[in-house]
């Protein structure tokens, strides 16, 4: 290990602005077990894979819809 580094050609950290917030929430079973087979397909963390999921629908501006039967 060095006794001094040079971070004058360092670069901000484009990740930083996304911060995680760690909650509380309740999910259906069916709905957790979805996410986890999905995420045994593609090796993602099905935590990953919700915040994922999630976070199109922020990008794409989806809109609630709701129907009762």
């Amino acid at each position: 290990m060095k006794d001094e580094y040079d971070f004058t050609k360092a670069r901000k950290n484009p990740y930083a602005k996304k911060l995680k917030q760690q909650i509380t929430i309740n999910i259906d079973v069916d709905t957790i077990d979805y996410f986890k087979e999905q995420s045994k397909q593609s090796g993602i963390p099905y935590q990953t894979l919700i915040n994922l999921y999630l976070a199109d629908c922020v990008a794409q501006k989806r809109q609630l819809q709701m129907t009762w039967k």
